[in-house]
């Protein structure tokens, strides 16, 4: 068993007790993103460090007022 460390812009993210690593441009999803894995480093000897890129989320526009609506 190994310890990943997910990590996104030096921020981490997940901390996990795994049995395997994951391989670069590995599809993830943590915490309901999708994500790609980027780069693997061995930190100590079963710890990992994981840089992984989430991709962007697209908001979308809130929908405008009808002001074709009388008021009572």
């Amino acid at each position: 068993m190994v310890t990943i460390r997910f990590f996104e812009n030096s921020t981490n993210v997940l901390t996990q007790l795994r049995q395997e690593i994951p391989n670069i441009d590995q599809q993830v999803k943590i915490k309901g993103r999708k994500g790609k894995v980027l780069s693997i480093n061995q930190v100590k000897d079963h710890v990992y460090q994981v840089n992984i890129e989430f991709e962007k989320i697209v908001k979308k526009a809130a929908v405008a007022a009808d002001n074709k609506k009388r008021r009572r």
